[in-house]
């Protein structure tokens, strides 16, 4: 008796249920991963066990690498994690000065990110990149304070489809030497959407209007594009 045949679509459901599973990989990590890759072929033609520690390589650079799809909350008035880490501090500061939104203090949500969390950054709200600026800077941990005065930053001005001024900052730290950031002056992004990433640890810091309602406390757990981490002054 011949088996029975596949039902139709079984296969894409597969397919789509194996994506689900493993995340996709950010254009920004396809050449270590292909050259890791092609390094674990080369050195195991020479020694097997050396090409199966060149190939546990390869694949942790693809799980740094990766860019897991993520739900964000649509409802408006909020500010989502723009990364995924621990919220190492949550303070008043004066805003970078490079994107010139004055000497107001705004409240500052700073997520730090280690060797093991996702390492690409995602937009905290609909609306316009009014500025991107690049600033060179020091390579301290990433924890302390006074990275985000000090360190090596790209920050970025928003501005809200609701009319609020965000500034998101990626900060370099003792590992990471390396900021991408994909946006531009004057680009329109969605909330939740990946516009950069930081080689290899480092911190996102987040500065929401004074009077908004933050929702994190230090130590907890971010996901990037997900966590509520306020709800914005009206």
């Amino acid at each position: 008796m011949s088996a029975a045949p596949e039902k139709p679509g079984a296969l894409a459901h597969a397919v789509a249920l194996t994506k689900s599973i493993i995340p996709p990989l950010h254009p920004a990590g396809r050449p270590f991963v292909a050259g890791g890759a092609l390094a674990a072929l080369l050195v195991r033609a020479k020694s097997r066990r050396a090409g199966v520690l060149a190939g546990i390589f390869t694949a942790w650079l693809a799980w740094f690498f990766r860019e897991p799809r993520r739900v964000t909350p649509k409802r408006p008035g909020i500010a989502v994690a723009p990364a995924d880490g621990t919220v190492s501090h949550v303070v008043e500061a004066v805003p970078p000065a490079e994107l010139g939104l004055g000497e107001t203090p705004m409240l500052r949500v700073s997520v730090f990110l280690s060797v093991f969390d996702v390492h690409v950054q995602r937009t905290p709200a609909t609306g316009v990149v009014v500025s991107a600026v690049h600033v060179p800077g020091k390579f301290l941990s990433a924890d302390l304070d006074e990275a985000s005065e000090v360190n090596e930053r790209t920050s970025v001005h928003l501005r809200t489809d609701d009319g609020h001024d965000l500034a998101v900052v990626q900060i370099a730290g003792l590992v990471a030497r390396r900021i991408i950031c994909s946006v531009n002056d004057g680009d329109k992004v969605l909330a939740g959407q990946t516009y950069g990433l930081i080689r290899f640890g480092s911190r996102v810091d987040l500065y929401v209007p004074t009077g908004s309602r933050v929702l994190v406390e230090p130590g907890q757990r971010t996901i990037g594009g997900e966590t509520v981490l306020a709800e914005l002054a009206s």
